[in-house]
């Protein structure tokens, strides 16, 4: 494989950058190669269904010059453009397809790693003359009512862009035709691709938050009309909240570490006006995103203590039922304990036996009745006194 040594050289005096150069040649040939053209380094095989590659075009001063349909034609059209760039763009690519390109550019093996596996925090590595990019895309589902969140590796080297796409956003397709419609912009380098790049995650995130705070707005009606599901809401908003703050917070600091690199790297004075708004973006991004985490929080504390007064008020009100339910439960004890006292006189005097006391008593029957009054009248003053009555 044929060496790369620096392709980052001064910017002249007077403008823009040369283009970067990629070589042309082994700096040393094998030993028992014959004297031919340069023929592309070994390579892992690729394997014949390419449908990672959703992408792949090599430019010219801005201009495409070349649409190859596989990896081992990219890299040979970029050989024959010296002054060429390759933009190449894959969606879940394979491990051979990587390893391919590790290869053909001298990618690092932790940045193909992290490639390979995802799931990576945002994240901007330098290795050698390669810059290792990681985002996090987001984008707003109507239906569903939530944020889907993608991931984005994007390798930048002195004549190439390999993007990694694991996820849905961003539509890089729309990315590419806007950077081939201005030529001059795009023929800055690679770096004018990552910058545009940037700026369309960033963009990505301006319908996220318009829908997030369109889900707040809801979930404050819902709060105050006592909806029961909306508790669920919250917790789900506040996890989506939790992951955009992930995707935005780390790519500020990311952002301004590239603005600090303008003047050791020679960015292009366009590049350097491009990215400061790019930066501008997210950090207001950001900042939203932290309010809207605050605003859940407070939601969420206000729903508990609204939750928390239903609850009281329904306890209350299970009382008072209680206590009412018991006053009754007291009158109806005690008219039937003063009911009982005749019914037990009665039924006693009631059972025909031939042998019973009083029953030959011409007395009895009055003192039956009036036995019956004394006791009647007795348990009424008691129960009363005790407010049973």
């Amino acid at each position: 494989m044929s060496e790369r040594p620096d392709r980052r050289p001064s910017p002249p005096p007077g403008g823009k950058r040369p283009p970067w150069r990629r070589a042309a040649t082994p700096a040393a040939a094998p030993p028992a190669g014959p004297p031919a053209a340069p023929q592309p380094a070994p390579q892992t095989p690729t394997p014949p269904n390419h449908r990672s590659v959703i992408d792949s075009a090599v430019y010219r001063d801005g201009r495409r010059v070349a649409s190859p349909t596989t990896l081992a034609e990219t890299f040979r059209k970029l050989r024959e453009e010296p002054d060429g760039m390759a933009w190449i763009g894959l969606h879940r690519p394979t491990e051979p397809e990587l390893h391919s390109l590790a290869a053909e550019f001298n990618l690092h093996e932790l940045a193909v790693e992290d490639a390979l596996e995802a799931h990576q925090r945002p994240k901007l590595e330098r290795y050698g003359d390669t810059l290792f990019v990681v985002l996090r895309a987001a984008r707003y589902l109507d239906v569903q009512e939530e944020v889907d969140f993608s991931e984005l590796h994007i390798f930048v080297g002195p004549d190439f862009l390999i993007t990694v796409r694991h996820g849905g956003a961003p539509d890089l397709s729309s990315v590419r035709r806007r950077m081939e419609e201005n030529p001059d912009l795009l023929s800055l380098g690679p770096e004018a691709a990552l910058y545009a790049i940037l700026d369309a995650v960033v963009d990505g995130y301006a319908p996220v938050v318009e829908g997030v705070q369109t889900d707040i707005d809801e979930i404050e009606t819902e709060v105050f009309r006592g909806d029961p599901a909306v508790s669920r809401r919250i917790y789900e908003l506040s996890r989506e909240m939790v992951e955009f703050q992930r995707a935005t917070r780390p790519l500020v600091g990311m952002l301004h570490n590239l603005m600090a690199g303008f003047a050791k790297y020679g960015t292009d004075e366009e590049l350097q006006r491009y990215l400061r708004d790019v930066a501008d973006h997210v950090t207001h991004t950001s900042e939203r995103v932290d309010g809207f985490r605050q605003a859940l929080t407070e939601i969420l504390t206000v729903n508990a203590t609204l939750v928390s007064q239903q609850q009281n008020a329904e306890m209350r009100a299970l009382a008072e039922a209680g206590f009412e339910q018991n006053e009754e439960i007291k009158k109806i004890s005690s008219w039937a304990a003063i009911l009982f006292a005749p019914t037990l006189v009665g039924t006693i005097y009631g059972m025909n036996f031939e042998d019973m006391p009083e029953l030959k008593w011409a007395g009895g029957y009055p003192f039956a009745i009036l036995l019956m009054a004394v006791v009647c009248v007795s348990l009424y003053v008691i129960f009363k006194k005790r407010d049973w009555l």
